[in-house]
């Protein structure tokens, strides 16, 4: 066992060289990241709605519960694991913070109780947890979601049988990703006459992590699910369009290049993955007391900022199909604003950003930089 600080937290874990392998109890220090998110995240929402109950559904170590207990939260923390229900409860002891720490499956726990904030972050997906999560959650799912491949289309029968619509694997896989999750979470909290509203959603190396405010009312649901619809996607040049509503209507062929390799995705999430006050409210929650604080604040600054764009585009991908040179970032977008477009970079890496203007307009703005 090692000790690890994370914020205001000493926690025990178990030695794990590779982050998250072994048959110790599960601990991966690549997710610090996620963990300050969330704490930022939770501030950030008791800040505007009254909520003091805070469910880990998935503790393993405990460092999640931990440290929302060190922030003032009632936590209960639920694990299969003996193992891990014995290290949470000596964590908790180890740092003097109150907190329940349960042997118990987390559909069982939310078909018998109700928290103000539920945290799901399973090993693979949430699906099987969702349904459960949405009749036990008050206010606040916090989700994440670590099978990517599947989210983004790369294994289409898995993102198929999973998601229970039609992923894409296409140079914007990462917003694939997010918008196929949100789309899942969306229908399935609908099923209940519930809305859930992304707040906060970033995919982040091997994950895609979400927050949703959860409202009872119907008609809400309603609009929730109006805010679903498809993409069609031509693989040949890269054009894309968007249609809203649960009835597909794809182009006989790509109304840009003629060319027929055009596929569709869907149904996926077309709304805003992010509320933008929400995030600036949530970057400047983070403390210097946590580790990854800088990159936090990094990441906001970028979703606060991102187009809601229901796709982005890779830069450097556009200018090798149009056998350009790929100039600086801010010329390529001042470019385009120039133009009349919006614009702006995306959090999914550093040469993607996203525009209102389609695929020959990008071309047209910037086919004058020169490197």
């Amino acid at each position: 066992m090692e000790s690890v600080r994370e914020g205001s937290v000493v926690v025990r874990v178990p030695d794990q060289p590779v982050a998250g392998k072994g048959e110790e109890v599960f601990y991966n220090p690549d997710q610090e990241l996620n963990r300050d998110l969330t704490i930022a995240a939770l501030r950030a929402y008791r800040s505007r709605t009254d909520v003091e109950t805070y469910l880990d559904a998935m503790t393993a170590s405990g460092i999640r519960g931990v440290r929302a207990a060190a922030d003032g939260w009632d936590v209960t923390c639920l694990d299969v694991d003996p193992a891990a229900v014995d290290l949470a409860r000596a964590n908790f002891r180890q740092n003097d913070l109150t907190g329940a720490v349960r042997a118990r499956n987390a559909n069982v726990e939310l078909h018998r109780n109700r928290y103000d904030v539920v945290d799901i972050d399973p090993f693979g997906t949430p699906i099987p947890f969702v349904d459960a999560a949405v009749g036990g959650t008050r206010h606040l799912l916090c989700v994440t979601a670590t099978d990517t491949a599947p989210l983004c289309g790369a294994h289409f029968e898995a993102g198929v049988r999973r998601y229970s619509t039609v992923p894409r694997n296409t140079e914007y896989h990462a917003e694939m990703g997010v918008r196929v999750l949100l789309s899942a979470l969306v229908r399935t909290a609908a099923r209940y006459d519930v809305a859930a509203t992304p707040l906060l959603s970033h995919a982040t190396r091997h994950y895609v992590r979400t927050y949703l405010d959860l409202e009872e009312r119907a008609g809400d649901a309603n609009a929730a699910i109006d805010r679903l619809g498809y993409v069609h996607h031509c693989q040949h040049c890269l054009y894309r369009e968007h249609e809203t509503g649960l009835i597909a209507h794809p182009p006989r062929g790509c109304p840009h290049c003629d060319e027929p390799q055009v596929v569709t995705a869907g149904p996926i999430w077309l709304g805003r993955t992010s509320d933008a006050a929400f995030v600036a409210d949530t970057r400047n929650r983070a403390d210097d007391s946590m580790g990854r604080a800088n990159r936090v604040r990094k990441l906001l600054r970028t979703i606060e900022a991102e187009l809601d764009t229901p796709t982005h585009y890779d830069q450097h991908r556009l200018c090798k199909r149009w056998n350009r040179s790929a100039p600086p970032m801010d010329d390529f977008l001042e470019a385009l604003r120039d133009a009349g477009y919006d614009a702006s970079v995306t959090q999914y890496g550093g040469t993607t950003f996203k525009t209102d203007a389609a695929i020959g307009a990008i071309r047209d703005a910037t086919g004058d930089l020169t490197v």
